[in-house]
């Protein structure tokens, strides 16, 4: 691999028009913002959504498509060969993006075989199905959390940096592109990696840090920072981070990776203080942080360089500031969107890590 490809012989190609999209864990963060954007800016592609609506997704988060002509919902697990292969066949699916995936790392430290059925085995079920269905172009989305920690005065890093996993939920992301790669290479599977930046925004489940942040303030209790508070990670506003995934659907170029990385890198405790004071509370500032255990092992920063996907035509459009202020209003508007959400807000949650899977 160099370069930042799955494979070598890359060639620029026009750009892709799909017709019958199935996209994983479409009740998730990150997919519900895709699914939404494509269905109602896209009327001629059929989005077929896939979830098995964990503790993390609801479809809640897509009630103003769910009457849209070109939308359909399927409930079931991406490890069940039998679904999957009947789902391409009947919706004559020609393109997947694989969204879903267990995702929260503080979980991976509680239950990591969890992890690796559904991030690894999953991806496996898909790509073999793909194989098999003939798909076009298979999107898969992979962190940045894979290239392992980055040091303070490190570059960003490019598409062809070597993977050092440093968690079992990053190391299960780098074991399932792993897979995906050798199904581009030995079945020229029509396959483009993203690996993307920490993304934030509304449609989070509230055990990551600024739902978590929000959800603490709106109740008037202290946010928990791990360890002292100064790791970094870059934050993406998740409209930002769709547009994105429109534009490698189109334009990316099959047996490319393409990092999705923001500008806004931010120490914890900056995103602390920041919503802290936006959400009424500067005067208390200095009680309204609380300092607690780090996790076992908490990656210093990540940061990526995206060219590849500026080529495409991607920009990042909203500011940081404007990014957590729709965000905060939208959790106070939507406070009981996912129940009862007291075990997500504790230091180190684990909401998923004795989840049944089936």
């Amino acid at each position: 691999m160099s370069n930042g490809n799955v494979h070598n012989g890359s060639a620029p190609e026009a750009e892709y028009t799909p017709k019958n999209i199935l996209v994983t864990g479409g009740a998730g963060f990150i997919a519900s913002h895709v699914v939404l954007l494509l269905v109602k800016k896209f009327p001629k592609y059929k989005i077929v959504n896939l979830d098995r609506l964990d503790y993390c997704s609801c479809l809640e988060n897509l009630d103003e498509i769910k009457y849209y002509k070109n939308y359909k919902f399927v409930k079931g697990n991406i490890c069940s060969s039998d679904l999957v292969n009947y789902v391409l066949e009947e919706e004559e699916i020609d393109t997947i993006m694989h969204f879903a995936a267990q995702t929260h790392v503080d979980n991976s430290f509680g239950n990591s075989f969890s992890f690796t059925q559904n991030n690894i085995l999953g991806t496996h079920v898909l790509l073999e199905s793909a194989k098999v269905h003939n798909i076009k172009r298979f999107i898969h989305v992979s962190t940045d959390e894979v290239y392992g920690e980055g040091a303070a005065d490190q570059e960003p890093m490019f598409e062809d940096q070597v993977l050092e996993p440093t968690n079992p939920y990053a190391a299960t992301k780098a074991g399932a592109e792993f897979i995906a790669k050798s199904y581009s290479r030995s079945f020229n599977l029509p396959l483009i990696i993203t690996r993307g930046n920490n993304v934030y925004g509304p449609h989070q489940y509230p055990e990551k840090l600024i739902p978590k942040f929000v959800n603490l303030l709106m109740r008037d209790r202290p946010v928990t920072l791990h360890g002292n508070g100064l790791n970094t990670r870059n934050f993406l506003y998740v409209e930002d981070v769709a547009r994105a995934f429109e534009v490698i659907l189109h334009r990316g170029v099959t047996g490319k990776i393409y990092n999705i990385g923001g500008t806004h890198e931010k120490a914890n405790i900056e995103v602390a203080k920041d919503l802290i004071r936006l959400m009424g509370h500067g005067k208390e500032e200095e009680k309204m942080l609380q300092f607690v255990e780090d996790r076992a092992f908490n990656d210093l920063r990540y940061t990526v360089n995206s060219e590849a996907l500026k080529q495409l035509g991607w920009r990042e459009i909203v500011s940081w500031e404007d990014g957590l202020h729709k965000t905060v209003e939208w959790y106070k508007q939507h406070t009981g969107r996912y129940g009862n959400i007291d075990c997500a807000l504790v230091a180190h949650p684990r909401s998923g890590a004795v989840h049944e899977f089936s």
